[in-house]
Parts: C-alpha cells; sequence; structure tokens
C-alpha cells in the first residue's frame, strides 16, 4: 500500500475534494472514467485514476493448479506468478494511457497511483470525506446479496464518501438530480451543495417502492438518482437486481 493510500480520516477532511476512479481492464472502468473526467471538470477537482494489483489474484497465482480462461476463446491455459505479474504491468501502461486520452485537451488536475493489495481496502484507504468515487454500473448487475461482488458491495456500503455508480451504455449529460426523500431536498446538504451545479436543477420524488421508483425512472435518459445509503438498502431488499434496472448513474450518499 502506498503512503498517500494511508491518509487518516482525520487528514482526509482536511484535503480537497477529489473525485477518485478506479481503473482496470474492462469497457465499463473506461466509461466510468470518462464520467469521473467530466465530474472532476465541473467540481474543478483533482482526479485521482487508481489502479490496485490484486493481492488475492497475485497470491492465487502461486497454486501450480491455477489456470485463466480466455474471454474470445474461452481456452484455459497454466497462470504463473510471472506471467501474471507481466500482465498486470500491461494493464498498468493501458490504464495510464487510458487517463492520458482521457484528459486530453482538458484542464483537469489528475495523477495516476498504483497501488498492491486487497481493491476494497485499498479504494477505502485511499477515499476521504469529502471526495466522489466514481464505479462502472457492468459489474452490479447482479443480485444485491451474496451475488453481488463483495467489493463492490464493500465500496458502496463503507465508502465514507459519495459512490457514483456509472452505467457504461451512457454518456455524460446534464439532467435533473432526483432525490428520493418525504421531505424536500435540503440544499444545506453536503451531497446536493456539492453535485447540484453538474446538473439542471433538483427533483424531489416522493419515498417509493423499488418497483415504482424503477417504472417512474424507465424512460429517463439524463441526470441522476441519489439515493441515502439506508434508503438504497431498503430498495435493494424489495428488488436485489435494482442497480441493473434503473437506467441513469446513480448517487449514493452516506
Amino acid at each position: 500500500m502506498s503512503d498517500e493510500a494511508r491518509t487518516s480520516p482525520e487528514a482526509a477532511t482536511e484535503l480537497p475534494a477529489r473525485v477518485l476512479a478506479l481503473l482496470d481492464a474492462s469497457r465499463q472502468s473506461l466509461a466510468a472514467l470518462a464520467a469521473a473526467v467530466e465530474l472532476a471538470a465541473g467540481r474543478k477537482a483533482e482526479l485521482v485514476a487508481l489502479f490496485v494489483e490484486d493481492l488475492d489474484l497475485l497470491h492465487s497465482a502461486a497454486f501450480p493448479f491455477s489456470c485463466e480462461v480466455g474471454a474470445q476463446s474461452g481456452l484455459a491455459r497454466p497462470l504463473s506468478p510471472k506471467a501474471l505479474e507481466a500482465s498486470l504491468a500491461r494493464q498498468v501502461r493501458r490504464a495510464s494511457q487510458a487517463l492520458a486520452d482521457a484528459v486530453a485537451g482538458r484542464e483537469v488536475r489528475h495523477r495516476f497511483q498504483v497501488s498492491r493489495g486487497r481493491v476494497a481496502s485499498e479504494a477505502l484507504a485511499l477515499a476521504g470525506p469529502g471526495d466522489v468515487l466514481v464505479l462502472g454500473k457492468a459489474g452490479l448487475s447482479g443480485q444485491w446479496g451474496v451475488r453481488l461482488g463483495s467489493t463492490s458491495r464493500a465500496l458502496i456500503l463503507e465508502a465514507p464518501c459519495t459512490v457514483v455508480i456509472w452505467d457504461e451504455r451512457l454518456r455524460p449529460s446534464r439532467g435533473p438530480l432526483r432525490l428520493v426523500s418525504d421531505a424536500a431536498p435540503q440544499l444545506s446538504d453536503t451531497a446536493l451543495i456539492t453535485l447540484a451545479p453538474l446538473f439542471d436543477g433538483v427533483e424531489a420524488l416522493p419515498s417509493m417502492g423499488a418497483t415504482a421508483l424503477v417504472r417512474h425512472l424507465a424512460r429517463a435518459r439524463s441526470g441522476a438518482l441519489l439515493l441515502h445509503r439506508p434508503e438504497l438498502a431498503r430498495l435493494a431488499e424489495q428488488d436485489p437486481q435494482l442497480l441493473a434496472r434503473i437506467p441513469v448513474p446513480i448517487i449514493v450518499v452516506p
């Protein structure tokens, strides 16, 4: 773990707000990066792209029976620590280049950070209360329960900051910031102060069940949905596929 990733919560509150983007070799990661660049530009915030060399994967490669399956060919081939290290090095180079391409021509302060450890732990250690963490939605389309990846679930439920869950099928576009609440939105709310300028107004939605919410947003193609963590947990208990069914980005705040 890098020294930067060990920043204490107390110190994090003194840091300027950042946009954190988790990078890997996936298509959804690159889509989330594009959204993170837009968000960082809108907030005039620093963009930190984090690539985590997964320690669990590195440990698994040490077993003599380890193998990898080609995504296109479906063929299994032996996986050695040396081959995995080489693969990770290639992924780091691609992620670094993807960041350079994404910010080209944009006035966005940015840096690329590589750490080695468990993905959720590294991301949670880096994030501070004032940051925004951007994740791709494609990996979250499974059930909210055991089928939702432990890494994604930990980041959504435990991050000390706002989490944006981006859908790779969408381009960043303005629209209303929809807030589900029985009470009127409070402009003193930190999340609203931070995010509202990036959208075309705030739209208050009454508290409703998961089915009604999915139906209400079925044709939405812009803006985002803001949920407080307890509200997300309540809705996801009603519909474990909720994250996949909502067609706009979902912003989760503590």
